[in-house]
């Protein structure tokens, strides 16, 4: 609603992005003060007789800031949504509702006035008893503060101690904010001082100049092949913003990807690191929005969403794997963050980075004609060469074995030489589930959901069909729902399946999943990937959350199943998409020191997208997307090396 509500008691009590509760025929709903007028602007006629007031200021100080006034407007304008529905998904979830709320604790320190309490004729009279001592000691050995219930185990005493001491004016008892660290718990990486390659080198001192002239937007894609090393620039160029006194944000489209960055992160600006994603509590989430909003963090790393965070004096965005689908809203409100933060970048008068091994078209197309500057990372870190791929043709499999394969014995002959030489596989299926949905061999009859008339997907750990889009579930029957017949067939092969396959397949190798369904248990995700880190796993088997931006030197061969499901979309961007899957896959190959190798399964090796990934040539798949857009008036651009 952009239409004035009147508040006629408690106007000087509002400020511009405060949360209002607001009667809205028979209920009461929250809304948000986005302009404030002592008098009607003009041409705005109310009848006064039916306005109503405002029943309650939420807050004292407003949640949302001007600028994220400005952005959340111009994004609902854009995107045809409602603007309301985007400033609440602005704000931490739950915080509507009061499902989050400050956590509070009990809490001791050292008063200053505490060391002269301990020196004074009190002491002679009254001297500290052991268990007094032992309290002081343990403060002084924290910095002079600590929780109460931690004081108590620490130096093993009750609260009458802790009492006296407060009495006497050595310590203070108090209630105190404690911030749910989403880190807490994380092993920190060791910081990285390398030098950078002379491509790093000119493509950061592009973007620090850029930083540097204050309050001028700029944009830049930064296009580097996969292992080039985009991060080490994007955490340099994040270190020269917080010197020049701005702030910083990242976003990475995969929940999948934030432990890997956000530890690496947090490893070298330590607290000035703020995270926020779905995938942590409403606590936590809460809280890393506060730090933000309260300055005490000025680097946000996050996804889609993050691109709200509540930053002040914002000077440089980076949006890594810029041309990843994930950056889209797909439910309302509608939008994609990558554009988002191109449009803050340029509200604010700062610098943003797109960083990708493959570029979306319209990103390189911005930078062929201008719009954005264009740095390229041409080469791998170390001199190392890309991974060798090759393109199995399962025509010819199906023709020798004579029935249906999910795994070519070329695959697995090259899984077992992986493993004798000690080194670690990625198996990529981008499909979840155990099969992909249940066909009835007898009428043709799919099982679709009943809410939203998409094929449920078999998971055979529960034994359940689930709807990936609204999570509804069923029994998996035993006859066909419409013809009775018992001749169902599990059609496709999902991650569930292929690790179990590949478990009977090879025993002595230790296999973890990965995908959502591996994610429902907080931290589980993070644990398999430092136990594949350490080497503790010998592979992995996921949807496409492992085809980027994860780092494993030890893994020297990729393999791809189902990769044509990609290309039967009904999807204009379908190529596009797998293209750019496989070149990111593929470079979780051979980062290290060894040679790496990906093998690609597919019932269409002539697919021109197929046969440019194998060669990992961008140009040449670019080239040729532009033509066909071209030909059928998708795009009118037309394509040159960008220089």
């Amino acid at each position: 609603m952009r239409s004035p509500i009147a508040c006629h008691r408690l106007c000087r009590a509002i400020k511009t992005g405060a949360r209002l509760t607001l009667p809205f025929g028979r209920r009461n709903l929250t809304g948000y003060a986005v302009e404030l007028h002592e008098e009607l602007p003009a041409g705005i006629e109310i009848d006064e007789s039916k306005l109503k007031d405002v029943i309650e200021v939420l807050d004292e100080e407003p949640l949302i800031t001007p600028e994220i006034l400005k952005l959340t407007q111009w994004t609902a304008d854009y995107y045809a949504s409602f603007w309301g529905e985007m400033l609440k998904a602005s704000l931490p979830a739950g915080l509507n509702n009061d499902k989050v709320k400050p956590k509070r604790r009990k809490a001791v320190r050292l008063v200053d006035r505490g060391a002269e309490a301990l020196d004074s004729s009190d002491q002679k009279t009254q001297p500290l008893t052991r268990d007094h001592q032992k309290i002081v000691d343990l403060l002084k050995a924290n910095k002079g503060e600590m929780l109460f219930t931690d004081v108590l185990e620490q130096a093993d005493v009750g609260a009458s101690p802790l009492n006296t001491l407060a009495k006497r004016g050595i310590v203070e008892i108090f209630v105190d904010d404690v911030m749910r660290d989403p880190l807490a718990k994380a092993t920190l990486p060791d910081k990285d001082d390398f030098e950078l390659t002379a491509e790093q080198q000119t493509a950061l001192d592009a973007i620090t100049t850029a930083v540097a002239d204050s309050d001028q937007f700029k944009a830049f894609l930064l296009h580097g092949v996969t292992g080039s090393g985009k991060t080490e620039v994007y955490i340099r160029a994040m270190r020269f913003a917080l010197d020049q006194g701005r702030s910083a944000m990242m976003l990475v489209p995969e929940i999948a990807l934030t432990p890997v960055f956000s530890r690496r992160l947090r490893a070298v600006f330590g607290s000035e690191v703020a995270i926020l994603h779905s995938n942590l509590s409403a606590g936590e989430r809460f809280d890393e929005w506060r730090r933000i909003r309260r300055g005490d963090a000025r680097i946000a790393i996050g996804t889609r969403s993050a691109v709200f965070a509540p930053l002040e004096n914002i000077g440089l965005l980076i949006v890594d794997e810029e041309h990843d689908p994930s950056y889209r809203q797909h439910e309302s409100p509608f939008y994609n963050a990558r554009d988002v933060a191109v449009m803050r970048a340029s509200l604010a008068g700062a610098i943003v980075v797109l960083g990708s091994a493959t570029p979306a078209m319209e990103s390189f197309y911005n930078a062929q004609s201008g719009k954005y500057t264009y740095l390229t990372l041409p080469d791998r870190i170390g001199g190392r060469g890309l991974a060798t791929a090759e393109l199995i043709d399962m025509r010819e499999v199906f023709k020798l074995a004579g029935k249906d394969v999910a795994i070519a014995p070329q695959l697995i002959a090259a899984i077992r030489e992986t493993h004798s030489r000690g080194e670690q596989t990625i198996i990529l299926l981008n499909r979840r589930g155990f099969s992909q949905f249940v066909l009835c061999r007898t009428c043709g009859e799919t099982i679709k959901c009943k809410n939203c008339d998409i094929t449920l997907t078999f998971h055979r750990g529960n034994n359940q069909l689930v709807c990936h889009y609204c999570n509804y579930r069923e029994p998996s029957p035993k006859v066909c729902p419409k013809c009775e017949s018992e001749f169902l067939y599990f059609v496709g092969e999902g991650t569930e399946n292929i690790a179990d396959q590949l478990t009977k397949k090879f025993p002595d190798l230790r296999i973890a999943r990965v995908d959502r369904d591996t994610m429902a248990h907080k931290g589980e995700l993070d644990k398999i990937l430092l136990e594949f880190a350490a080497g503790k796993l010998d592979m992995l088997v996921g949807t496409q959350m492992i085809s980027k931006g994860h780092d494993f030197p030890n893994v020297t061969l990729v393999g791809v199943l189902g990769i044509d499901i990609g290309l039967g979309l009904p999807d204009m961007r379908s190529a596009e998409r797998t293209f750019q899957l496989l070149t990111q896959v593929a470079g979780r190959s051979g980062r290290g020191k060894k040679a790496g190798k990906v093998l690609i399964q597919t019932y269409y090796p002539e697919h021109y997208a197929l046969r440019h990934a194998k060669e990992q040539d961008y140009d040449a798949f670019i080239a040729k997307r532009s033509a066909f857009a071209n030909e059928w008036h998708i795009r009118r651009f037309t394509y040159s090396r960008a220089s």
